[in-house]
């Protein structure tokens, strides 16, 4: 028995069928230009950002360039901030160091003005009674003197007036001195001698030294006197006879007389 194909709707369409319908289809999609106008903008259009990833990686490209600016920036303050930290630092130190050297310089001009107000204390004579005057000049003559003439001469003073040293040197005679009394001689220390006669009584030492208007004993009247004074002498060694001019010398020091 042969057999037939059933009819109706749930009979499946044939293979053939199928491919007319398909082709029958996309023809009138085709005529109708649906598929004309759709596919022409889905061809044109860009890819979408979310579909590409492109715009994270340009965000992130951004991010990097701005940190890497800003540490750039942050590394050029603080090397700056270095370079003037280190300019003040060095201006500093080099105040430091001038301040110092002027501060140096201003103590040795002090020492050097204080040595030299001290030398020119010390090398400055004085007269060897304070504010007296000489009563008997330098080479008088007359029968009280052995010699013939004075070889020294003679400071108004009361007996108890102070007896000064006109300058720095170092005592070599203290004591008695026959025709001279009590007397106190000194080598200066330029190598002239001072003879300081008549005293009442002496104040220093042989070996001592001495500096200008130290007092070294009183004034009196004890040797060949006829009163008291006293009676000085500036001679260029320690030995009688080798007396100059008391007065020139005294004044040749600075010593107001």
């Amino acid at each position: 028995m042969a057999f037939t194909r059933a009819t109706g709707k749930h009979r499946r369409p044939s293979r053939v069928h199928r491919g007319t319908a398909r082709a029958a289809g996309v023809a009138a999609l085709t005529t109708t230009g649906v598929i004309g106008s759709l596919s022409a903008p889905a061809l044109a259009a860009e890819p979408a950002a979310g579909q590409t990833g492109l715009t994270p990686v340009v965000t992130l490209g951004d991010e990097v360039a701005a940190r890497v600016d800003a540490q750039a920036s942050a590394q050029h303050e603080a090397a700056r901030e270095a370079a003037q930290a280190a300019a003040r630092e060095a201006a500093e130190e080099a105040a430091r160091e001038k301040a110092a050297e002027e501060a140096a310089e201003a103590r040795e001009a002090e020492e050097r003005a204080a040595r030299e107000a001290e030398r020119k204390r010390l090398n400055t004579f004085v007269s060897p009674i304070a504010g007296s005057y000489v009563s008997t000049g330098y080479l008088s003559g007359g029968a009280v003197w052995s010699s013939g003439t004075h070889t020294g001469v003679d400071f108004h003073a009361a007996s108890g007036t102070p007896v000064l040293s006109v300058g720095m040197g170092t005592v070599v005679e203290a004591g008695w001195g026959g025709a001279y009394g009590n007397q106190v001689v000194i080598k200066m220390h330029d190598g002239t001698y001072t003879q300081y006669g008549h005293l009442s009584s002496v104040g220093v030492s042989v070996g001592q030294q001495v500096t200008p208007g130290l007092q070294i004993g009183v004034s009196g009247a004890t040797g060949n006197v006829t009163g008291a004074h006293l009676h000085f002498e500036a001679r260029t060694t320690a030995e009688y006879g080798s007396d100059i001019d008391p007065v020139a010398y005294l004044r040749a020091h600075g010593a107001n007389v």
